[in-house]
């Protein structure tokens, strides 16, 4: 009886890679920060064209948004990090 080398290989492939979590925190960071700043920046036009809108502000300073960009990519950061320090040893080792 054989065991199924294959099937176990393929749910090997589809784990995926620390670089790969790691770009994927990074673009959602930035889509995180682009998106808001833009909500942000029309809000004005959002009130005008919702009058609902007029006595509510947006409650996110600029500096809030990107900070919050920032700490969703940094929370993978020690993942990519990790790599490097592999790296590092792998050269510092000679192997």
């Amino acid at each position: 009886m054989m065991i199924d080398d294959e099937n176990i290989n393929k749910d090997e492939k589809k784990k995926a890679s620390p670089k790969q979590i790691s770009l994927f925190a990074m673009i959602l960071s930035g889509i995180w920060i682009a998106v808001l700043s833009l909500v942000k920046a029309f809000w004005g036009v959002f009130a005008i064209l919702f009058e609902s809108l007029k006595e509510v502000s947006f409650g996110l300073t600029i500096g809030d948004i990107v900070f919050s960009g920032v700490i969703l990519a940094a929370v993978f950061t020690p993942i990519y990090f990790s790599i490097i320090l592999d790296k590092v040893k792998e050269i510092k080792m000679g192997g």
